[in-house]
């Protein structure tokens, strides 16, 4: 059995200031969650979001 590693990336929107957030969508295929950390903190603990729920937090910044 392989273990997918979580390729991390941010949004092009990212000033590279950062302070942002980091996600992996490559995991959804595979394990059905979006993982989400911080782009400081990359040994530090990760979120992770159902892709619904995570699509439905995106639609609903582009809304705003």
């Amino acid at each position: 059995m392989t273990i997918e590693s979580p390729r991390w990336f941010t949004s092009s929107y990212s000033n590279n200031g950062g302070a942002c957030v980091e996600v992996a969508a490559n995991l959804v295929p595979s394990r059905g969650v979006v993982p989400v950390r911080d782009s400081k903190r990359t040994d530090g603990p990760e979120l992770g979001f159902t892709a619904d729920v995570f699509s439905a937090f995106v639609d609903g910044l582009k809304a705003v």
